[in-house]
Order: C-alpha cells, then sequence, then structure tokens
C-alpha cells in the first residue's frame, strides 16, 4: 500500500473490491457509517463513504472527515461516493480548492472531477467556474495535488464539446506559466483532451 501511496496507518489490508462487496449487504445506513468512520480504520473509512447516506450529510460532517482524510484513496472514495451527492458538493469542491491542507486541497479538486462525470444533468456553467480554479491551483508541486488538479481538468474537458475547447484553453494558458508542476498539469491533460478517440466520442 505504501508504494501506491496509500497511507500503511491503522489498515486491515482489505481490498477496495472486497470493500464494495460488504457495502452491497450492508445496505445504506448512516448511523452504521458514522460510527465506521470514527473507528479511524482504514478500511473502515472506505466502507463509511459507500454505505452513507448523501441526504443526511451535514456540512458539519463533510468539514470533520475531510479534515481527518489522511490518504488519497480514502479521500477520493468518499468524494467519489458520497460526497459528490450531497447539496454541499459544488460549494466545497470551490472552498475546499483554496485550502492549503493537502487531502482538503485534492478533496476540492477530487470532488470537480467526479462531479464532471456523475452529475449528468448539470450545466456547463458550473464546470466554467471551476477552470480559474483549476488554473489558480497549477503551481501547487504536492504530488496529490497536482494529480488531482490535473484530474479534474481533464474530467472537466470530457464532458462535451463546448467544455472541452474551454479547458484546452485553460490548459494552454496554464503552460503557459512557470511552475515545473504547471507544465506538467497542462502537458498531461492537452494529451488527453486533444487526443482524436476523445475529441470524436464528444461529437454529437
Amino acid at each position: 500500500m505504501a508504494r501506491f501511496g496509500i497511507n500503511p496507518k491503522n489498515t486491515l489490508g482489505v481490498s477496495v473490491p472486497q470493500i464494495r462487496e460488504v457495502a452491497g449487504k450492508i445496505g445504506k445506513n448512516h448511523a452504521l457509517a458514522q460510527q465506521l468512520w470514527k473507528s479511524g480504520i482504514h478500511e473502515a473509512r472506505i466502507l463509511a463513504g459507500f454505505v452513507d447516506e448523501p441526504q443526511f450529510v451535514t456540512e458539519e460532517q463533510m468539514e470533520t472527515w475531510v479534515s481527518e482524510f489522511d490518504s488519497w484513496d480514502v479521500c477520493d472514495n468518499v468524494c467519489g461516493s458520497l460526497f459528490d451527492k450531497t447539496d454541499l458538493a459544488y460549494e466545497k469542491a470551490a472552498e475546499w480548492s483554496s485550502r492549503k491542507e493537502e487531502f482538503v486541497k485534492r478533496a476540492g479538486f477530487a470532488l470537480m472531477a467526479y462531479l464532471a462525470v456523475h452529475d449528468k444533468k448539470a450545466g456547463n456553467e458550473v464546470f466554467v467556474r471551476f477552470l480559474p480554479m483549476i488554473k489558480r491551483a497549477s503551481d501547487d508541486d504536492r504530488n496529490f495535488v497536482k494529480k488531482a488538479v490535473n484530474w479534474a481538468l481533464r474530467q472537466i474537458g470530457k464532458r462535451n464539446l463546448d467544455l472541452n475547447k474551454l479547458a484546452v484553453q485553460t490548459a494552454k494558458e496554464i503552460r503557459k506559466t512557470e511552475p515545473r508542476p504547471a507544465k506538467w498539469i497542462a502537458s498531461d491533460a492537452l494529451r488527453e483532451l486533444t487526443d482524436k478517440k476523445v475529441l470524436d466520442r464528444l461529437r454529437p
């Protein structure tokens, strides 16, 4: 786990597919999710995100949990299975993207990426507002942050052709800046967003 950048503290060694299988047997249970999170066990916290009920998640819970993220996999699984389905998802994506803590900031951009994939009904304007935030954070050289910034930019650019053009434009603007992480974020995103297969899929 450590080799993949996962914090090995308080872990049981249970794989995510196995955790998902357990979650499927349990079903949704908000009260149980709170107990699982409080256990502090790595896999139990991922399971908490799978079984919690987004309609009962409060801002206080989101702030508590995000402040306790200590590994990218817990961060991403909770954001992609729970937080992105809450009423506060867009607000927290924007707010956390400017925070200093590494995994809180990653959570902001992970939320942007997951919303771009999961929220099929959202209009372009909500994602357009994320692009300046992505550009602003492109100078962060922390690995878990820069990868999430890149991820958010790519997923927004793969929603449709209009957002693709804006994401490509943002990537080109980022590429012109000096910081090394910015150049990597931009180059990697442009490679995917200008790929013929991606563009063909987006065309009507």
